[in-house]
């Protein structure tokens, strides 16, 4: 599914027009990218939860040459799926 698709599957869901459904899914979405970029965790009940994690300094390999090389520590977003979500595709 893409965006134009979730859009689509919102709109008929929720009874919104097509532009009204793709407002409110890209506000939501910033709002979820804004608040993990800040550091926050952002947790939807039985969906899952969005947040940022550090990633330690570790010593890689540069596939090209085999070299070793130092990868520096950075931040990157993750998300954590609830049980019912986890438990929602195991069945399907």
């Amino acid at each position: 599914m893409n965006r134009s698709q979730l859009v689509e599957a919102v709109a008929s869901a929720s009874g919104l027009r097509t532009y009204d459904a793709d407002q409110a899914l890209a506000a939501a979405l910033e709002a979820i990218a804004a608040a993990v970029a800040r550091g926050e965790s952002v947790t939807l009940a039985g969906f899952g939860t969005f947040e940022r994690r550090s990633r330690a300094a570790r010593t890689g390999r540069n596939p090209r040459t085999g070299a070793s090389m130092e990868i520096p520590a950075s931040l990157a977003p993750a998300f954590k799926p609830a049980a019912g979500f986890r438990q929602r595709v195991a069945e399907a």
